[in-house]
């Protein structure tokens, strides 16, 4: 082993510890569901976790990834465009198509690859992708990539600000290609992209919209098919990427979905895709079930966001500062990050699970904690939350 690494990281992990943000895992001894065992701390109540609707232990999608399991195997031992496609991506890459309203779609083993592969693949030197300010870490790193492979250019348009995107789509109007890509939902601070806005436009400059849904796909909407349904433009987007790994299912992966013209090129071409092996099915099997469960049930999204706006409103009624928004992501803020880690701790000593969040995560002087809400949640397990935040944060003068 080199010593002088061991030893340069070390310090570096020590620096991170004095800065509070390093990272200790806690690790989780039952399904993820609103209350968990978790080990040095017994039974809390989670509310860190991206399974908004409660489905990666419902019994209908735990049966479906043990019956794929049964039938597929534990895994697809290739890649897709060797032997590792098998009939249940396919009928799982028609679903996502159907939920989301493309034509097609084309699964990853996870969103971040399939943001990778996408712009990689899809662009040149010739073209230009214009991100917004605050996008995913994912989106972030598939552009620097894009740009070392295919030698296109990128550009950052302000957070939101549709008059800062109509001027850096007006100064890209040589390009051949000008991709507009944002989140649907910005997942630090649960606000919702301007979606109809960034469409307008992107007619207006001839543009293609790229929207990364994580947060949003059986989320927002009536019906749960994400952003564009929250903002009337179902079918209207021009490549959507999002995840297996919340919402639908909790388990892993993640797709591209779009024209098929799209997809079969990305099927052809995408690096991340061609030289990784397929999902195992068991991961298809539970997502394929988990999109077939939100269709049947709609009513989930209904009592997600009635949970999201409750604990919003009780928390403000506390004393608290919760940032207003649509989504059941609801970031409180604490201001230094020290609060926001001590509080983190002190909830977890109360039996609630919430993560603190500081610089660089976040900008100086806007720590907080983020709570994230899911259907499962009874008004019990809110409330029982609700009073440990009154108690902490009493006793750290919060309130």
């Amino acid at each position: 082993m080199n010593g002088r690494l061991d030893q340069r990281l070390s310090d570096e992990l020590d620096q991170f510890k004095s800065e509070g943000v390093y990272k200790h895992l806690n690790y989780l001894d039952s399904p993820q569901a609103p209350r968990v065992t978790m080990e040095g701390h017994g039974e809390v109540i989670i509310l860190s976790s991206n399974n908004y609707l409660g489905l990666s232990n419902a019994p209908d999608v735990v049966q479906a990834g043990k019956d794929a399991i049964d039938r597929f195997g534990a895994g697809t031992a290739s890649v897709r465009f060797i032997c590792g496609t098998f009939t249940i991506h396919r009928d799982l890459e028609r679903e996502l198509a159907d939920l989301v309203s493309t034509e097609a779609s084309l699964t990853y083993p996870s969103c971040w690859n399939a943001n990778e592969g996408l712009f990689s693949t899809l662009t040149g030197p010739d073209d230009i992708i214009i991100s917004d300010q605050l996008n995913h870490a994912s989106i972030i790193d598939a552009m620097r990539l894009a740009k070392s492979i295919s030698k296109c250019d990128t550009t950052v348009y302000r957070h939101s600000d549709m008059d800062d995107l109509a001027a850096k789509l007006k100064a890209a109007r040589p390009k051949r290609t000008r991709f507009v890509v944002t989140d649907g939902v910005f997942s630090m601070e649960g606000d919702v992209a301007r979606l109809a806005d960034i469409l307008q436009l992107a007619r207006e400059h001839d543009a293609a919209v790229v929207v990364d849904d994580s947060h949003g796909t059986g989320v927002l909407g009536n019906t749960g098919r994400g952003v564009a349904e929250h903002a009337g433009v179902l079918g209207e987007v021009d490549i959507i990427t999002s995840t297996l790994g919340k919402a639908i299912g909790g388990a892993a992966g993640g797709f591209a979905a779009a024209s098929a013209a799209v997809t079969d090129y990305l099927t052809q071409r995408a690096r991340p895709q061609l030289f990784s092996n397929a999902l195992p099915a068991t991961v298809a099997g539970s997502a394929l079930a988990a999109v077939r469960h939100l269709r049947s049930h709609p009513e989930l999204v209904t009592t997600l966001h009635d949970n999201a706006n409750y604990l919003r409103e009780q928390l403000m009624a506390r004393g608290f500062k919760p940032i207003e928004g649509a989504t059941p992501i609801i970031p409180v803020i604490l201001g230094a990050t020290s609060k926001a880690i001590e509080m983190s701790r002190l909830l977890l000593d109360e039996g609630v699970f919430v993560t603190g969040f500081g610089f660089p995560v976040v900008p100086k002087g806007e720590a907080r904690v983020r709570c994230q809400v899911s259907a499962a949640h009874t008004r019990e397990d809110l409330d029982q939350a609700l009073a440990a935040f009154a108690r902490v944060g009493a006793k750290l003068r919060l309130i």
